[in-house]
Formats: structure tokens, C-alpha cells, sequence
């Protein structure tokens, strides 16, 4: 187990691991003294490590604020590795539900205007998004239309009538990745997702209805839409099955390959292959079409919401739900830093581009990429701007949300579903799940406190806040 003396305090908001044994580079984390506490209780700082053991790492192994033990890699966990060096790519470095990802719409609305049908339009909005595990969607694809979904993410969507293009101007790479590949996708993971577009599943995703409660970034408010008091939605949710499958298939992969590239790892679940390996490419274009097929579900519920805005608000209402952006966590990506081309692994971590940049949306060029962090029911969830010194601390990434505590055992053995549905609905917080087992999981005590999980966000650098949201209806499977 490591503890607190195997740690050098850089500042008050960031601490380092030195560079020993088989690690090529030093591990950093950023967080504050008594947040250090609680995963000094996990294995998460053991797993970032181990991280630092690959092939190609470059800097440092990053670890957010958000940081808890998952699957190989931390959640909260970056990564990025120099393709000309040899740098791999590691399926457990992405995640089994690749591009988990959040969008933000904006309604026009203010809360007090249609806070009396706030129950009504929960209620629409249940009906309307199909949520749960393994449950499937109103829409049925032929092979070729998943297929054409796989390689053309939010365009096929929007190609078959659902949403406009204004829907993908704001979402992070344009809500699809070219490498992707379909034919690198098993059947069994296509027969997984067939009928899943358009669904939420459960665990930790929701549909959110918030209300902008403070504005720290005036500016950039204002070029997000955002006012105070205005009506929000928020939507959490990634490739569901398909995304599970392709990891799962692709795990068993690198699992037999590392051997042919003489690659020894701690911890097999960070089975990995150079990235411009066959089995690598491979990986790459199977995990971006599952990214893509992410995309086209978080549209697919957005036009969900805007059906369920109609029918609670009457026809040509839901032309003001407009995206203020979508944005990816759990993906590699590649990305140029400091002139070297690089695999950038964010698992449990989301983007954070700053002004100008190339793959900032041009009315955010000004202001820097919205980084979007939801909170835990009942909890605040925030929009932040990525800034310059983000890129030279984080290869631009952020965390992407406040980062469970507890295992999701532990909260249905601590909390009622239906006690907790009682007390929020006491705080003026509409709920609408499927499962109370499901709602104890995600109770708010089971989560880091997202306020101070943003604030050493802010205060490492990493982002600026600009605006907090407070829920007023949460939707869950």
C-alpha cells in the first residue's frame, strides 16, 4: 500500500509519486490534503504506478481529483504515450463504456416559468428515454444503418432526421471520429447495441433537469447561452453494451499479443499493444466507432427530451433546447502536445482545451472548451473553460465528475432507494427511477463532494469554473 510519506507536496493542490523501481515517469495527482486521505484507502495510487510502467509514457501518469480504483487504470486517470516511441494503447486505459460522455442543452427557460410542470415534464421524460440495464430503444437498425452509425456517429443521426446540424457544431469532435471502423467491431457487440440507441442504462447515468444558480465567468455565459435561473439538461450516458463488448473483446486481445512486442505488465488488466501495431490500429478504430456509436445515443436522447418538451410545454416548444456542448470521457485520442504526436488516454477524465485552439468550437474560441462536470443527485454540477496552463499541467484534461467514495454495495446496504427519494423530492428534487436498489447506489453520500472536487480543478489550474447548476428533477434507470 502506498502512503502519505511515499509523497512529495509540489503545492497545496498537487502531489508526486518520484520516478522508482520499474516506473518510466513519475505519478502526480491532483487533489487537496484531506481528499489525499480517502484514496490512500483504495488501490487507485497503486494503479497509477503501474500506469507509469507503459511503454512510450511521456511526463507524467495524471490522476484527477475525482481519482477512485477502477479497471486497470484509475477513474480520473490521463495518460499520453509518444507514437514514435513505441507508445501503446491499453483497452483498460479506455474503459468498458467508452465515450461515458455528458451534454448540456440549453432551454430559454426560466425556472419559475414552468416550475409547476416540473413534475409533468419529469414524469414525459421517464417515458419518453428508455433507461435500465440491457433495455433497448424504440429504434430497430438494419446492419447497414449500424454500420454507417459505427463510422458517422451524430451525421447518421442527424442524416436520419433526428436533431440538425447546429446539434454537432458543439460537440466535442464534431460527435464522430474518422478513424473509426465497424469492420473491427465484433457481431456480438453490434447484436449488443442494435437496439440500444436512444437508451440511458443505469449505474451512474441520468437525465438532469438544473437550473443555472451562479455565474462565475460572465463572459463566458454569455457565449454558452446560460442566464441565471435558466432551465438546463443534462445528460450522462455512453455506447452501452456495445462499447462493454468492444473492450471486453479487445482486452482478450492484448492479453495474447503483448508477448509478440516483448511487453510485461504488473497488472494484466493494463493489457496493451503499441499503438501502430496491427492489433493496436485495430483496437483504435473498433474503440472510435463505439465513441461514435456513443454520440449518436446522446443525440438520440436529445431528441428524447425535446419530444418530452413538446408534449408537456405544446408544439414548437423544444426548438430552444439548442447543445451548449457534449463532451467525452473514457477514450484515447490522438492529440499533438508540444510537437510530438501522442495517444492520449483520459479514463474517468474528460478534455479542456483552451481559447483558440484548433479543436475549440468557433463561438468558444474566446473563452476555451466548456468542460462539463456533473455532480451526484441532489448535488450541484458545474460548466468550466479550459485555459492554457491546463495543456502544459494535464495535456488539457479535467476531471469528470465528483468521483465515487463508497462502492455501490455499501450504499445500497447504507441507504434506502426509497427514503433517499423522499428526502430529495423534501429538497424540491423531482425523481424518476426505475429502481430504488439502483437509486440507493447513486445516493449523494457515495460520492466525493463536487465542490471541492472543482475547486482544486480551479485552483491546480486545470480549468476555470464559469457556471453552477442545482438539479431540479433527475431521471434515472
Amino acid at each position: 500500500m502506498i502512503s502519505r510519506s511515499n509523497l512529495i507536496k509540489i503545492n497545496d493542490y498537487l502531489w508526486e509519486i518520484p520516478k522508482t523501481g520499474a516506473m518510466r515517469v513519475p505519478a502526480r495527482i491532483f487533489i487537496d490534503e484531506r481528499m489525499l486521505t480517502d484514496i490512500l484507502e483504495d488501490q487507485s495510487l497503486e494503479q497509477i504506478i503501474n500506469v507509469a510502467t507503459l511503454p512510450g509514457i511521456l511526463k507524467y501518469s495524471l490522476a484527477m481529483p475525482d481519482i477512485h480504483e477502477g479497471y486497470g487504470f484509475p477513474i480520473g486517470g490521463v495518460a499520453a504515450f509518444d507514437i514514435e516511441a513505441g507508445g501503446i494503447i491499453s483497452p483498460g486505459g479506455v474503459g468498458f463504456d467508452i465515450n461515458c460522455g455528458v451534454r448540456l442543452l440549453r432551454t430559454g427557460k426560466k425556472y419559475n416559468e414552468i416550475k409547476n410542470q416540473m413534475a409533468d415534464l419529469a414524469t414525459e421524460f421517464f417515458h419518453e428515454i428508455p433507461s435500465g440495464v440491457g433495455r433497448g430503444g424504440k429504434l430497430r437498425l438494419t446492419d447497414s444503418d449500424l454500420d454507417l452509425v459505427l463510422k458517422e456517429g451524430v451525421d447518421k443521426m442527424i442524416a436520419m432526421g433526428y436533431g440538425t446540424k447546429a446539434d454537432k457544431e458543439n460537440c466535442e469532435a464534431g460527435g464522430r471520429l474518422p478513424e473509426a471502423e465497424p469492420a473491427f467491431v465484433s457481431s456480438h457487440a453490434k447484436s449488443r447495441g442494435r437496439d440500444q440507441l436512444g437508451t440511458m442504462g443505469a449505474g451512474n447515468h441520468f437525465v438532469e433537469i438544473g437550473v443555472v444558480d451562479e455565474i462565475f465567468d460572465v463572459a463566458a455565459a454569455n457565449a454558452m447561452g446560460l442566464f441565471k435561473d435558466e432551465v438546463t439538461i443534462m445528460i450522462h450516458c455512453g455506447s452501452r453494451g456495445l462499447g462493454h463488448q468492444v473492450a471486453t473483446d479487445y482486452i482478450r486481445v492484448a492479453l495474447g499479443a503483448m508477448g509478440k512486442y516483448g511487453i510485461r505488465v504488473s497488472d494484466r488488466q493494463l493489457a496493451c499493444v503499441p499503438f501502430s501495431s496491427p492489433e493496436g490500429q485495430k483496437y483504435f478504430k473498433a474503440m472510435s466507432a463505439a465513441a461514435n456509436f456513443a454520440w449518436a445515443n446522446r443525440q438520440l436522447i436529445t431528441e428524447e427530451c425535446r419530444t418530452a418538451w413538446e408534449k408537456t410545454f405544446g408544439k414548437g416548444s423544444n426548438k430552444e433546447l439548442e447543445v451548449v456542448y457534449d463532451v467525452a470521457h473514457n477514450l484515447a485520442k490522438v492529440e499533438s502536445h508540444g510537437g510530438k504526436k501522442l495517444i492520449v488516454h483520459r479514463k474517468g477524465a474528460t478534455r479542456s482545451f483552451p481559447p483558440r485552439h484548433s479543436e475549440t468550437p468557433s463561438i468558444y474560441k474566446e473563452i476555451g472548451q466548456p468542460v462539463l462536470i456533473p455532480g451526484s443527485m441532489g448535488t450541484a454540477s458545474y460548466v468550466l473553460v479550459g485555459n492554457k496552463e491546463g495543456m502544459e499541467l494535464s495535456f488539457g484534461s479535467s476531471c469528470h465528475g465528483a468521483g465515487r467514495k463508497m462502492s455501490r454495495t455499501k450504499a445500497r446496504h447504507e441507504v434506502s432507494g426509497s427514503e433517499l427519494k423522499k428526502e430529495l423530492e423534501g429538497e424540491g428534487i423531482v425523481i424518476r427511477s426505475g429502481s430504488m436498489a439502483g437509486l440507493a447506489e447513486e445516493a449523494p453520500i457515495a460520492y466525493k463532494d463536487v465542490d471541492e472536487v472543482v475547486n482544486v480543478v480551479q485552483e491546480a489550474g486545470l480549468a476555470k469554473k464559469a457556471v453552477r447548476l442545482r438539479p431540479v428533477a433527475v431521471i434515472k434507470g
